[in-house]
């Protein structure tokens, strides 16, 4: 009897031991009622359940359960004395294991939280179960008791908190703004309670209050069996299917019984058939032949190094596979790289031939149609390559008389060329004159805008943009051809009434012409007849236009108004006229060049008769990558067509023609320096992808090619140290 409750108790144990420290359904009852329920055999424990099933009162089962176990745990009081005094120390280590009741208020909502935790347990660990229930980290939260935060690595137990019974604390968040306290249960749960006191009754007259908590699973829970009252349809469970299984728990060492180490031993006769007994012929026993058979191995005995060989040439073939297929994948792999960069090649190729078109295209189209100063440079420079080149072919091959009358023949041929060039010229300007005119005008009428500060643009017009808007669209009807006459009399009558606004020389003149073309077109002269009386009548409204005192809105847009500064203001050597600065090409010196635009283009057309658009192209694709590489590069974009044509022909002497021209770009010397004359290089389009892949110039380049590329930048920096605006950019 004493060894069957030994091994009831030890189970028991294992019991508390495994439902320690849980924060689910709890149940406290007495512990006279556990000794007794642990000792209670389970066939009578299905009797109260079948009695109860037979009478149909299944209201009230549970609580004659709970009676049946406090009498039982009555009659086994006895029975236990002794082992009380054993269990008493273990029962003060399982004291911290015992659950009180904690009301925790949200501060500051006030919503309260009740939940059953172990007394043993810290503060800590009740932070962290109350961070996840309200979805917060548990860094942002505090505990406080009576006003005052307490310490994560108190206990309850340390705080006064005895079993079974219930405190009541506050939490807070030290960071509300981010994480706020708030209930995460469904409203229509806020009614329902988190822990309900049970009333027990343990003896008679005696009742104890016991503290459970009530757990809301997020799905209803599953029926696994029972029974059904077959009156009354009430359902029973199995308590065992709705329990969790209880695990023993590990003792630290391994177990075994002793059925898995002992070996079961049987004794067993078998006798072996006729047919597979085995007769030999001996002295006195004769042994048949007649049915027996040869047998032998359909092939030959292999050995060991026969075998190891056959292995050793399976293994060499599946290498030999293997080795063909990584070595095909490889090639193919070089192969499309191969194919790749072939086509990257063509590519490029094909662009620069397509560029090289497209650059000849573009000299062809202003050979037959120029319309700028610079496509009237090229008509002058391929003009003088022709004169040089017929000059050279006369004294080569003729002497004398013959030399003489050839190169009369030639300057008359060139002054003819000439001369057509200068109608195209004249031509030209005139169709520019016009667009000239018109821009001037749309610039005078134009009203002020400014950028507001949420991006918006605003426009502002004010009497003088209105007036000049209004002399404006005076010029155009004045100037509109193919008019019908009243058309022409009411605008010239607009005109007439505009200047009469004020009296001088110009307006006069203007209402005389005015007076005369419409004293001629009364008369019924022919329009033809009066085109030039048109063109000055034209040309002296535009003269009024663009008088300050008249309109004065165009005093910001002339080339050299009244308020001009005599700083601003230069003298032409060539033509001796007071010019502002923008007539004169720009320098990298302070002060602009002797002659004035004009002067210098005529001076083109009589004798060097040189063609800087290519230079100019160079310069546009140099400043172009420089911008690419370095927003802030300031070098390329002061450097004047002038100054780079001295760079290529003077200092990196190439002097070639034109195709080699097109072909020249300059390159940064040291890639991770900015480009500037003692810092370049002068390529070929095919050579530049090569150098940009150059990390160390001086690994990759020979040592005299160093130093000749170091001579020309020794060159550059002597020739540009005396422009003052580059001579800053040089090294100290």
């Amino acid at each position: 009897m004493s060894e069957q409750r030994g091994n009831e108790e030890q189970e028991r144990k294992e019991d508390e031991e495994t439902h320690t420290g849980e924060s689910t359904l709890t149940t406290d009852v007495p512990e006279a009622a556990e000794e007794a329920e642990a000792q209670v055999d389970p066939q009578d424990e299905a009797e109260p359940l079948r009695e109860t099933q037979k009478t149909g009162d299944a209201g009230n089962s549970t609580a004659t359960d709970v009676l049946e176990t406090v009498d039982e745990a009555e009659t086994q009081a006895d029975l236990l004395d002794d082992d009380e005094r054993l269990r008493e120390p273990q029962r003060r280590e399982n004291v911290g294991n015992c659950t009180a009741t904690v009301k925790v208020v949200l501060v500051p909502g006030g919503h309260v939280m009740t939940v059953a935790f172990a007394i043993g347990l810290s503060i800590q660990e009740l932070i962290r179960h109350l961070a996840a229930e309200v979805r917060v980290p548990a860094e942002v939260l505090q505990i406080s008791l009576d006003g005052r935060v307490v310490e994560e690595q108190w206990s309850l137990m340390e705080l006064g908190v005895r079993p079974q019974g219930s405190t009541r604390m506050e939490m807070s968040s030290t960071d509300p703004a981010t994480h706020p306290l708030r209930p995460l249960r469904p409203p229509e749960q806020d009614n329902m309670p988190d822990v309900i006191t049970v009333r027990v009754q343990t003896d008679e007259g005696v009742f104890q209050e016991v503290v459970v908590e009530i757990e809301r699973p997020p799905q209803q829970k599953a029926f696994l069996g029972g029974y059904r009252h077959q009156l009354t349809g009430a359902e029973y469970h199995h308590a065992a299917v709705q329990t969790r299984s209880k695990r023993r728990p590990d003792r630290g060492a391994v177990v075994f019984s002793r059925d898995t180490q002992t070996a079961d031993l049987k004794s067993q006769v078998q006798q072996c058939p006729v047919h597979v007994s085995t007769q030999m012929a001996a002295v006195g026993c004769h042994v048949s032949c007649g049915s027996d058979r040869l047998v032998a191995a359909c092939g030959g005995y292999v050995t060991a190094d026969e075998h190891r060989d056959t292995r050793l040439r399976a293994v060499i073939c599946l290498q030999s596979f293997a080795r063909r297929w990584l070595a095909r994948q490889e090639v193919d792999s070089m192969r499309t790289d191969r194919d790749r960069r072939l086509a990257w090649l063509e590519m490029q190729e094909r662009s620069r031939t397509e560029e090289k078109k497209e650059q000849l295209r573009d000299r062809r189209r202003r050979w037959m149609n120029p319309q700028r100063r610079e496509d009237f440079n090229l008509l002058y420079h391929a003009l003088e390559k022709w004169r040089c080149e017929e000059e050279q072919r006369i004294n080569s091959s003729l002497r004398g008389a013959e030399r003489k009358a050839a190169l009369c023949s030639l300057l008359q041929q060139e002054t003819q060329l000439i001369d057509h060039i200068g109608r195209h010229r004249i031509a030209a300007r005139s169709d520019n004159y016009e667009q000239s005119v018109m821009s001037f005008l749309d610039k005078s009428a134009s009203p002020h805008q400014w950028r507001a500060a949420d991006g918006r643009l605003i426009e502002m017009d004010n009497e003088r943009t209105v007036r000049a808007r209004e002399l404006r669209d005076l010029y155009i009807e004045l100037s509109r051809s193919a008019r019908s006459r009243e058309e022409r009399l009411h605008a010239l009558l607009s005109v007439k009434h505009t200047v009469k606004e004020h009296t001088c020389e110009l307006t006069h003149d203007v209402v005389d012409l005015i007076d005369r073309e419409v004293d001629l077109m009364t008369r019924g002269v022919k329009a033809a007849s009066l085109v030039g009386l048109r063109k000055r009548i034209s040309t002296l409204f535009l003269q009024y236009i663009k008088t300050p005192a008249f309109n004065p809105e165009v005093a910001k847009l002339l080339k050299v108004p009244r308020n001009q500064r005599k700083s601003d203001t230069f003298r032409c050597r060539g033509c001796h006229r007071n010019l502002p600065s923008s007539d004169f090409s720009p320098s990298g010196n302070t002060r602009p060049s002797g002659r004035c635009r004009d002067c210098t283009g005529l001076d083109n057309i009589a004798r060097s008769r040189d063609d800087l658009s290519r230079y100019e192209s160079i310069l546009k694709r140099l400043r172009a990558d420089e911008r690419r590489l370095n927003a802030e590069a300031k070098i390329p974009f002061l450097l004047q067509v002038e100054d780079l044509r001295y760079l290529l022909e003077v200092i990196w002497e190439s002097r070639s023609d034109l195709q080699d021209l097109f072909n020249l770009v300059f390159l940064r010397w040291e890639r991770r320096t900015d480009w500037s004359p003692w810092n370049c290089i002068l390529l070929s389009k095919e050579e530049t992808s090569a150098h940009l892949e150059v990390e160390d110039i001086h690994k990759e380049y020979d040592a005299t090619f160093i130093r000749r590329i170091g001579q020309k930048h020794t060159l550059a920096r002597c020739h540009f140290r005396q422009i003052p605006v580059m001579a800053e950019f040089l090294d100290p």
